[in-house]
């Protein structure tokens, strides 16, 4: 793989092209991780009561369903978004992804997984006391996503 920079100053904001031969599994995590970088660096609006917090998606363990809302948890605190699970789904960079049906979890955050044959596994954060259940229907998926950025980093 070739990697060319071309500078244009006639340019208002960066583009970055990728020109293959064809769609590859190389070229599709290139791609997913390229749009990570750019999401990761944005701030997030999150809410605590009437308070607005501004956070990097680096900073987020994981997306749950609460009692009246989607809780957003960092290591040590506990935000709300506006926005429904399936609509973080969508907008979320490809290192987060569905665990159960209640929740959304940052794949870059994953310390440790507890596996249970008969129930949902457990999955802890590395320095934070906060878990959060991965389904026996998305137990597999996420092994291959973790297994996939292993060998890509």
């Amino acid at each position: 793989m070739k990697i060319q920079i071309e500078f244009d100053t006639s340019l208002d904001e960066e583009v970055v092209t990728i020109r293959c031969p064809s769609l590859t599994a190389t070229v599709e995590q290139l791609q997913r991780t390229l749009a990570g970088v750019t999401k990761e660096q944005e701030k997030y609006v999150f809410y605590k009561g009437d308070t607005e917090y501004y956070l990097s998606l680096s900073e987020i363990l994981f997306f749950e369903t609460g009692t009246n809302s989607i809780d957003v948890h960092t290591a040590d605190d506990i935000f709300q978004t506006k926005r429904k699970l399936y609509e973080l789904e969508e907008l979320l960079p490809g290192y987060f992804m569905r665990v159960s049906k209640s929740a959304i979890l940052n794949t870059n955050q994953v310390y440790a997984i507890n596996r249970n044959l008969t129930a949902a596994s457990l999955v802890e954060f590395q320095h934070s006391h906060k878990q959060v259940y991965v389904s026996r229907s998305y137990y597999k998926a996420l092994k291959n996503k973790l297994e996939e950025k292993r060998r890509y980093e």
